[in-house]
Order: structure tokens, then sequence, then C-alpha cells
């Protein structure tokens, strides 16, 4: 069993920064590619960007490029998305997800464990 928790959201004004973390357990975090997923009020689950075991592989969806990094700190188990220029279109709730199947996966039935979701609110 793999456990995520995701922390850092909050409410920020529209050009700000965020960083969102995920601490993910033990000897999953070397096994399991990660990904970042964000789900607003009324929409489907979207996929945000995703990055391998070893860091060196990385995803970003289309739309969001240039506006996010996505990293990960193997000696702390963590997985962190930096999320810059935000606009109030970037609301929601931010879900980190793990799988040992799929690289870069942006269908959220490819990831076996999630966490339960940080609310990031951009507003003026």
């Amino acid at each position: 069993q793999v456990q995520v928790v995701e922390s850092g959201g909050g409410l920020v004004r529209p050009g700000g920064s965020l960083r969102l973390s995920c601490v993910a357990s033990g000897r999953a975090f070397s096994t399991h590619y990660m990904a970042w997923f964000r789900q607003a009020p009324g929409k489907e689950r979207e996929f945000v960007a995703a990055i391998t075991y070893s860091g060196r592989g990385i995803a970003y969806e289309d739309s969001l490029k240039g506006r996010l990094t996505i990293s990960r700190d193997s000696a702390r188990n963590t997985v962190y998305l930096e999320m810059n220029s935000l606009k109030p279109e970037d609301t929601a709730v931010y879900y980190c997800a793990a799988t040992s199947r799929v690289p870069y996966s942006y269908t959220p039935g490819n990831y076996d464990y999630w966490g339960q979701g940080t609310q990031v609110t951009v507003s003026s």
C-alpha cells in the first residue's frame, strides 16, 4: 500500500506563485511514477504534470507549460509542483497520484494511489 499526502495549497492572488508538496510512503517512492492532477468544481479531473522515478523524465499538460515545474526529492520521498503566474482558472483541488504501471499517463484510471487533495484558490 502506498500513501500520498499533499500540502501547500491556499489562497493566492492572480499572478502569484505556490509550491505544492506530495510526500509518498517508503519504498514505493523509488518504484512509482508520480503525477499531479487537478479538479475544478463541475469539471473532470485533468492531468497537470508527471515525473519518472529518476526525475529526468517529465511531462506537462500543454496548456500549462511555462508556468509549472515538477520535481522530486528522493531523500525526502517528496514530489513538488511549483506554479507561477497563477490565474483564476487554476483554481481547483490539486491531487498527487502514483503508479507503477504507466509513465506520463494523462488518464486518472492508470494511477493506483491518490492523496486527498489540496485546495488552490486564485482570487483577488
